[in-house]
């Protein structure tokens, strides 16, 4: 088999389940666009066979800005990047969260253990206690609260005092479940020592709200979902969503994973909303067409030679995820810099 390949099943087909999972946090930017056509093409490239679902992300509600579900839908049916099926968002899935936890909860460690376990640091106690990390933002629980005994916990549970809950990672990185290894069609073999380079993550924040990595792992599980696509910063957590996913589901068919190079702004920044990154609003009101749109992500994919114009269609000729792993590196992008011929209005 080649690396993250799916099997086949018994009639020798297998039905490549992708899906777009934007978060609802303002209007899409160029990066996102760019891996949703990634996700686009890596289910529609397999024929009529292929599902793609859409799902948005919106359980993190502080964060949420009115009506960005609209326009993402907005956004890509203008694209031409259609989805099959109801969309599904995070916010009416509560239930399915609790249901999850609830499995997890009940399960223990090798030497008996709590799987979950609660924290009542600070972000600033962890931020103090931790090592220096590689610069990606991901921050190794130092594992303050997880020696807490009994007696101390149910004190402060008493007091009310807020708190988080965790999943805990094997705690000696020589032990046997504590690599987690899957490949990736862009980058490879990966393994990823779950104590020493990820920790124990949170799985409920303390302010009540489920976590990222728990509540996009269950709605793959309950989805079907068996490509992933996303950027390379998300590698580790695939690690620990991986971790998850085994606990909650030990049969759960075999996954196949992309990640994507990140794409850089002008500044040198990674594309970010909060930056303020040339968005689909910006760009549709500045008289950016569709293809015009697609043809720069397609050529940031390595699927065409120069920023022109072309439609999501044309791009599945010779989409491969090859192209990608040949040349994984980031990406920056000025469109000030691009040929006014190439991707500018006016063509």
């Amino acid at each position: 088999m080649h690396k993250g390949e799916l099997r086949a099943d018994q009639a020798g087909q297998v039905k490549v389940v992708g899906r777009l999972a934007p978060s609802p946090t303002g209007r899409m930017h160029l990066g996102n666009i760019y891996a949703c056509l990634a996700a686009w093409l890596g289910v529609r490239s397999q024929g009529p066979g292929g599902v793609l679902r859409l799902r948005i992300e919106d359980i993190d509600t502080p964060r949420v800005v009115k009506d960005a579900d609209h326009w993402i839908m907005d956004d890509l049916a203008w694209l031409g990047l259609d989805w099959d099926g109801e969309v599904v968002y995070q916010s009416q899935r509560a239930d399915a969260y609790t249901h999850a936890l609830k499995l997890l909860e009940s399960q223990q460690l090798v030497g008996g253990q709590p799987l979950i376990y609660p924290c009542f640091c600070s972000r600033a106690d962890i931020r103090a206690a931790s090592a220096p990390n590689e610069g990606d933002g991901f921050i190794v629980y130092p594992g303050t609260c997880r020696g807490l005994s009994p007696e101390v916990v149910s004190e402060r549970m008493a007091r009310g005092q807020r708190h988080s809950l965790r999943i805990a990672v094997p705690d000696q990185p020589d032990e046997s479940d504590a690599i987690c290894r899957f490949d990736d069609l862009i980058f490879g073999a990966q393994s990823f020592n779950l104590p020493r380079q990820v920790g124990d993550v949170v799985v409920r924040r303390s302010d009540g709200l489920v976590s990222y990595q728990l509540a996009v792992t269950v709605d793959d599980l309950a989805m079907g979902v068996n490509q992933i696509v996303r950027g390379r910063d998300l590698l580790r957590s695939t690690a620990i969503q991986i971790w998850i996913r085994n606990h909650l589901q030990p049969q759960a068919p075999r996954v196949q994973y992309a990640h994507l190079p990140l794409i850089d702004g002008a500044d040198g920044r990674r594309m970010s909303k909060r930056f303020g990154s040339p968005d689909l609003g910006s760009l549709r009101r500045d008289g950016w067409s569709s293809r015009q749109v697609l043809g720069v992500c397609g050529w940031l994919l390595g699927l065409l030679d120069r920023p022109r114009p072309a439609s999501a269609q044309e791009l599945l000729d010779g989409f491969t995820w090859n192209t990608l792993a040949a040349d994984c590196r980031d990406r920056q992008l000025d469109l000030s810099e691009l040929n006014v011929s190439d991707a500018k209005p006016g063509l």
